[in-house]
């Protein structure tokens, strides 16, 4: 049995279907992430296992409870907004101790609690500030520790880290991770950053206009996805529609716009229309190379730690990155061979030719 059960959840807000018979199954100590855009309804769902909306259908469970109808107050839930919702007029060690003192925890046991809570986010010298003397990283290190000191069986973060530059945003989600693996808190995160899920999650939920796309590992949903809208919107991607041109064992042989490609693939039939999708950083490019597809450096950017290049060919306007060696490597205009290693390419959908 799955520590926390969402079992076909439907939520409307008039003839709006913002969740549509969602479905998922959570493991104790497992980091989930809800990913998705703006109104795919990421954010409801999360609201409705913290109690905040009540569903139109379905069942939440956990630990094998059934709480869809349970009080906020009484599902015993940890809880980071956004905002980190922190109390202005309260100290940082009075902001962790609201949690233990709505449940009547001695003020001995709360002052050991606090200490313990604030050591793990690393602020035990800053106990006696306000929140407006605290960066932006220390407020939400507070809110992290006065949802964890009341030892929540489910931590629930609501795009904690998006008010974070990036930097430190980065830096966040190290410690945030490195944490809930120590705590062993079950975690359900909701974002709209795919760097963020990847980067944290044990599993990533891919949702889009109320439904699940995808629910996988964050290498399944990023090399493996199952449908157009999660190969784009997690990680950039080329997509391509091709026709199986000939079988060779078990290679196929398909056509792109006139270019005659292989595809380590079986199941397939002559004849049969695929789409397949490669992503920007299995491309190589190569000034000197005498064989692969010809070519040009439509646009060259520097993002720091690699380059992005829009790459003009037969194939169409493709993206390729490459990491940064300490040199323009490539520049606009500049003509290129174009390759990839044979397991790059891969189907996204299939149609038969019946």
């Amino acid at each position: 049995m799955s520590f926390v059960e969402l079992v076909q959840l439907t939520k409307k807000f008039g003839d709006f279907t913002a969740v549509d018979d969602l479905s998922l199954h959570i493991e104790k100590g497992e980091f989930i992430s809800l990913l998705g855009p703006s109104g795919c309804g990421k954010t409801t769902t999360l609201q409705m296992i913290a109690g905040l909306q009540q569903p139109d259908g379905g069942q939440i469970k956990l630990d094998g409870e059934d709480i869809t109808h349970k009080a906020p107050n009484r599902r015993g839930l940890g809880i980071v907004f956004q905002s980190y919702a922190l109390f202005p007029h309260m100290t940082v060690a009075g902001n962790v101790s609201f949690g233990l003192e709505m449940r009547n925890v001695s003020k001995e046991t709360r002052n050991d609690k606090i200490r313990a809570a604030l050591s793990q986010v690393r602020l035990e010298d800053f106990a006696e500030r306000h929140p407006r003397e605290l960066s932006g990283g220390q407020r939400q290190r507070v809110a992290l520790a006065r949802a964890l000191v009341i030892e929540p069986p489910v931590l629930l973060l609501d795009e904690p880290l998006s008010n974070l530059d990036a930097k430190l945003r980065e830096e966040m989600q190290i410690e945030l991770r490195t944490l809930q693996q120590q705590v062993g808190v079950t975690t359900i995160l909701v974002t709209h950053d795919q760097s963020e899920a990847l980067s944290m999650s044990d599993r990533v939920v891919v949702m889009n206009s109320g439904r699940v796309e995808q629910i996988d590992t964050p290498v399944g949903v990023y090399d493996s996805p199952l449908n157009n809208f999660v190969s784009d919107f997690v990680g950039k991607t080329n997509l391509f529609s091709a026709v199986v041109n000939s079988i060779d064992n078990e290679q196929a042989l398909i056509e792109i716009h006139g270019i005659i490609v292989g595809l380590p693939v079986t199941n397939l039939s002559v004849g049969d229309t695929v789409q397949v999708f490669l992503r920007p950083e299995r491309i190589r490019l190569d000034a000197s190379a005498a064989d692969g597809i010809d070519a040009i450096v439509d646009a060259a950017i520097f993002h720091g730690d690699r380059w992005l290049f829009q790459i003009k060919c037969a194939l169409g306007k493709i993206i390729a990155t490459a990491p940064n060696a300490g040199e323009e490597i490539f520049r606009h205009g500049q003509s290129v061979k174009l390759s990839w290693p044979d397991d790059a390419l891969r189907i996204l959908t299939r149609s038969q030719n019946l």
